[in-house]
């Protein structure tokens, strides 16, 4: 290969590290927004939970259907959320080989399963099976709003509570930290309520009335779980890019030093063999 060729590829090689280092950046500075948003909003998904099974407890006839559990199981619902962008090394994938061993459990038994997507990659994905899907949206950007979600969380509300579906469960990544992100599947419905929660000696003024706060409490709360498990995969996502932009950056300077010296050495065969030419040439000149 010419020494031309090679330092061509070698300028090729360092733009790509260029951009690579640069998304490394970005995927950094996002982490760090997306980590306080996920602070700011689980104080209220606690607290509406905690008002919410308080609720319940001091007004057991106001009982939602999302709480009641059903022993017969024929159809069950997953909530998957992916992302919408790829350069995200194995995160997509992991989770999807997660839910699709389940998938296949429910299968086995008999039971039929609709799917809600969330992302660009999981509708491509599930589009290759022969999957159910019965909601989806996309291009949620790296700061969802709970409005765009609202939509397909009511679909699978609504089939639950028809008695469409009998369990519904909620897919995504947890983010752990920069180096951990760990593939999630969840019961979304019926509501598990926290055993440690003691029946209380006082009770609430409602206005409305209890039932219809309830009913409010539950679908907020039920939104807002949807938006958490949104927020960690975004933060996963980040994460991961990240982590994949680093080794992509680190395997550009490795083959950068290799380049260099198959560079250095053609560099030289080409001197060499112009030096020689040059000898040749006076040597000839010189037996005329």
């Amino acid at each position: 290969m010419a020494h031309k060729e090679i330092k061509t590829k070698i300028e090729a090689v360092k733009k790509t590290q260029k951009i690579t280092s640069t998304m490394q950046m970005v995927a950094a500075s996002k982490i760090r927004k997306t980590h306080r948003q996920m602070e700011i909003s689980q104080p209220y998904a606690t607290h509406v939970k905690e008002v919410m099974e308080h609720v319940a407890q001091s007004h057991a006839e106001c009982l939602y259907p999302y709480w009641q559990g059903r022993e017969q199981v024929q159809r069950v619902g997953y909530i998957v959320i992916a992302t919408d962008r790829g350069l995200c090394g194995g995160l997509n994938i992991n989770l999807f080989r997660k839910v699709l061993v389940e998938a296949q459990n429910w299968h086995q038994q008999n039971v039929a399963i609709d799917w809600c997507l969330f992302g660009t990659k999981a509708k491509i994905f599930f589009k290759t099976t022969s999957a159910k899907v019965i909601a989806h949206a996309e291009k949620f950007g790296d700061m969802p709003s709970i409005a765009k979600l609202v939509g397909n969380v009511q679909v699978m509300l609504k089939a639950y509570s028809a008695g469409t579906l009998d369990r519904v469960f909620l897919v995504y990544n947890e983010f752990i930290s920069k180096m951990k992100q760990v593939p999630r599947i969840t019961q979304f419905l019926p509501v598990a309520t926290s055993a440690t929660i003691k029946k209380a000696n006082w009770d609430y003024i409602y206005e409305p009335e209890p039932k219809k706060l309830l009913d409010q409490l539950l679908s907020r709360y039920l939104e807002m779980q949807v938006y958490q498990a949104m927020v960690h995969n975004i933060a996963c996502e980040q994460a991961a890019r990240m982590l994949a932009m680093k080794n992509a950056t680190d395997s550009a300077a490795e083959i950068l030093q290799d380049l260099k010296l198959v560079y250095n050495k053609a560099r030289q065969e080409a001197i060499t063999k112009e030096i020689a030419e040059i000898i040749g040439g006076v040597n000839a000149l010189s037996s005329q």
